[in-house]
């Protein structure tokens, strides 16, 4: 009886701002350079990375993922936000819809645990450098970035795949993209499992990395408090401090829209949250992790000063 009523359902409405008309050309326009921000820096970051062998670390290769993750998560959502912004008719299929609801989930639970997987990274780097290249190891870094993709598979895709229900009519998505919040308020069923199991799932996505991240800085601010070198401290505090803001941004929204009961909703204010963590927050990482990282600097520089040189050839 779902897969019935999913077959009928062709397309639903996606509101987004058209609550605000006046205000949809310039968002059009600000949103537009926002999502360049965001290819430009993060395409530019792989890039650097790639052909600068200073970069090919293990803190960067997990950078990498992160950046290709942040692209691949704003344009599943922001090409599709920006024509509707231009559209008189504000619609997305329901295939799309479900695609965007899917992709969210896994980009959303595969930033937790990376996030988490780079917090361990400067762990070991602060905390026994001594033999930081010998933990992680390339064997080591690809076991764990393979296993970050495999279990944000396992813990977000799967369950909603066995748990989506049909949607009731009107089919109204009173948000910006398709995303699994927003559809529990559709559900035709009674969705007391679907929230559960929801719940469940920012636990072990959400908040088992949170609380790792937090163990990892702890344990990097004793390290660090013991260090005698004022120059060592201040290096540790400019290496983790690019991190540390990124989660703070990123698990206080996804906190908040993922781990609250139904009753809580609040359709403006939710637009308003995911647009940070799904739109504003992947163009922001590239900055905030290369404006204060001398590697990075550094790097751009050595590539730019060869640029001449190649061209003359």
């Amino acid at each position: 009886m779902a897969q019935k009523n999913f077959s009928t359902i062709t397309e639903l409405v996606l509101v987004g701002f058209s609550n605000h008309p006046q205000a949809e050309i310039p968002l059009f326009f600000l949103f537009s350079v926002v999502y360049l921000v965001n290819l430009f820096g993060n395409i530019a970051l792989i890039i650097l990375v790639a052909i600068d062998s200073c970069l090919q670390t293990p803190m960067y290769f997990f950078l990498c993922h992160l950046a290709f993750l942040n692209i691949f998560y704003t344009t599943t959502v922001v090409p599709k936000m920006l024509f509707n912004l231009l559209a008189s008719k504000k619609v997305i299929s329901y295939e799309f819809c479900l695609a965007q609801t899917y992709i969210s989930l896994l980009m959303g639970a595969a930033e937790c645990i990376i996030l988490a997987i780079m917090a361990l990274d400067r762990y070991v780097a602060i905390c026994d450098p001594l033999r930081y290249l010998l933990i992680m190891n390339w064997s080591m870094c690809v076991q764990l970035i393979l296993g970050a993709w495999t279990i944000s598979f396992f813990a977000s895709v799967v369950p909603l795949y066995f748990t989506i229900l049909p949607l009731c009519g009107p089919y109204i998505v009173d948000h910006i993209f398709c995303e699994v919040p927003v559809l529990l308020h559709m559900f035709c069923a009674d969705t007391s499992l679907q929230e559960t199991m929801m719940v469940i799932g920012a636990s072990g996505t959400l908040l088992l990395p949170f609380f790792l991240i937090t163990l990892s800085y702890l344990r990097i601010l004793v390290a660090v408090m013991r260090m005698h070198s004022t120059e060592g401290r201040k290096k540790a505090f400019c290496t983790c401090s690019s991190h540390l803001t990124v989660v703070t941004v990123y698990y206080g929204t996804g906190i908040f829209m993922y781990m609250r009961p139904k009753s809580l909703y609040s359709a403006e204010g939710d637009k308003l949250i995911s647009l940070f963590y799904a739109v504003i927050n992947p163009a922001l990482n590239p900055l905030i992790y290369s404006l204060r990282n001398k590697e990075v600097n550094g790097a751009l520089k050595r590539v730019l000063e060869r640029w001449p040189v190649s061209q003359g050839k």
